[in-house]
């Protein structure tokens, strides 16, 4: 893998080959490494490194990108003039500003290691050994598991010719099991970047407990019903939001938050930042252009306060009719690589804490009748503005009543609008770093929610 000075010295051979105004590299370099079981047996495992260098070059407001996963000389000499060819015949762009010469503001902000050398040093036999306990669970509770362990270590860094250089270092680990008996599932899922933080028995044990509690489901009619949704199934449903927070959306206007921003669109009960500097978190603490990510509290007590902003989207909204409507417009780190049409988004959630946590025991304690939700899928958006999402439970949703879980229930079909399920929490549990299948991941919390609209029943 590259290091941060043999990244420098490709930078430098870059600059050698380019006639461009200015020239930005993104370089990257990482190992991933994945072993994949199923009917409680391993049949694959995969390896790969990999190296690449993306190319941003400028001539007079015009930019492009080209890219390459050789670093001889010859291939980067020809990625120079890939990008150098596209650019020139690109429209120019009067929004494109000068490359920053330094991180912006934040740039001494501390972040917490997110390179465990552990979890660097997974070998295959580790994650078979890994696999061998979860297939052991399986066959204990006589049920067939399927699913994956990953590992992975990476670099990126980022240099410009206006004198800017980055560099964040990562570690990654996941684990994921599905455990499947005749009629029933069960699911759970975690990662992070410190591998001894996964636990491969437990996440077997839930979900072969939740395979074996969800067995002979009965059918419970559709209608609103009291939610527990646990992490997995709150992110899955919480993702696709935060596209709509920046500030290009907004102008856009295809965003929610469209004449809503600094208004009361939430419970009172949810705040929520985006913070690179959670420990919870894992994400690079640069973004596309190489300004250091800002901590943002998104949303305050239910009021939309903030947008995040790339740099020439904070310059663009200084001048347009929202200037006055937005909030405070400044520069926060968030932007991706250019040239891009998305402009920017944040995608360090983090759900801040309630003032009295429960666990979901506590919050199925303490509903009379309702549903209990594993995870969700299939999840797609039915209404952009008012945020209504359809999809559907799976892999270990139950009935509720007189504060007992009673018996597993079909899965349902869904139709629910964001701002009517953050508005209607009524408990939350601690925020934990979640993983679903539908959505990046986030420090989010179980949450107890009224009235959610469950509109079918499945046939399974």
């Amino acid at each position: 893998m590259l290091d941060h000075d043999k990244a420098a010295e490709v930078f430098a051979k870059l600059k050698k080959y380019t006639t461009a105004d200015e020239v930005e590299a993104l370089i990257y370099s990482g190992r991933y490494a994945l072993t994949r079981f199923a009917n409680n047996a391993i049949h694959q495992n995969v390896e790969e490194e990999n190296n690449s260098v993306s190319v941003r070059t400028v001539f007079g407001g015009r930019t492009a990108r080209a890219t390459t996963n050789k670093l001889d000389e010859e291939s980067l000499r020809r990625v120079v003039l890939a990008s150098e060819s596209l650019a020139r015949v690109q429209q120019v762009d009067p929004d494109l500003l000068p490359m920053p010469a330094d991180a912006g503001e934040g740039a001494t902000q501390v972040v917490p290691s997110q390179y465990f050398e552990a979890t660097a040093a997974i070998t295959p036999e580790l994650r078979a050994d890994a696999v061998k306990k979860i297939v052991g669970v399986a066959e204990r509770h006589k049920l067939t598991t399927a699913g994956i362990f990953s590992s992975s270590e990476s670099v990126e860094g980022i240099f410009n010719s206006s004198g800017l250089s980055d560099w964040h270092s990562h570690t990654g680990s996941e684990i994921s099991v599905t455990m499947l008996a005749g009629d029933s599932s069960g699911w759970q899922k975690a990662n992070s970047p410190n591998v001894a933080n996964l636990d491969a028995v437990a996440l077997a044990e839930i979900a072969a407990k939740k395979a074996a509690d969800s067995a002979h489901p009965r059918e419970v009619p559709a209608g609103k019903y009291t939610v527990i949704l646990e992490p997995a199934a709150v992110l899955d449903m919480a993702g696709f939001m935060f596209w709509d927070f920046g500030g290009m959306a907004i102008l856009d206007q295809r965003s929610f938050l469209n004449n809503r921003v600094g208004t009361k669109v939430f419970g009172e009960n949810i705040n929520i930042w985006d913070d690179v500097t959670h420990p919870l978190q894992s994400g690079s603490i640069f973004d596309g252009e190489g300004m250091r990510r800002q901590r943002v509290q998104l949303v305050e007590n239910g009021v939309v306060k903030r947008l995040v902003y790339a740099r020439a989207t904070a310059e663009k909204m200084r001048k347009s009719e929202y200037k006055d409507k937005v909030g405070p417009i400044t520069p926060t780190g968030h932007g991706f690589a250019l040239p891009n049409e998305i402009g920017e988004a944040p995608m360090q959630i983090v759900f801040e804490p309630p003032a009295a946590a429960k666990t979901a025991q506590q919050m199925i304690a303490g509903t009379e009748r309702g549903v209990l939700v594993t995870r969700l899928w299939y999840i797609r958006e039915v209404d952009p503005y008012e945020k209504i999402l359809t999809g559907m439970t799976r892999d270990g949703t139950f009935y509720v009543e007189n504060g007992e879980v009673q018996y597993g229930v079909r899965n349902f079909r869904f139709n629910e609008s964001l701002i009517h399920m953050f508005s209607n929490v009524e408990e939350m549990g601690t925020p934990v770093r979640a993983s679903g299948e539908e959505s990046f991941d986030m420090v989010v919390p179980a949450m107890k929610v009224r009235e959610f609209n469950f509109t079918e029943v499945t046939k399974f």
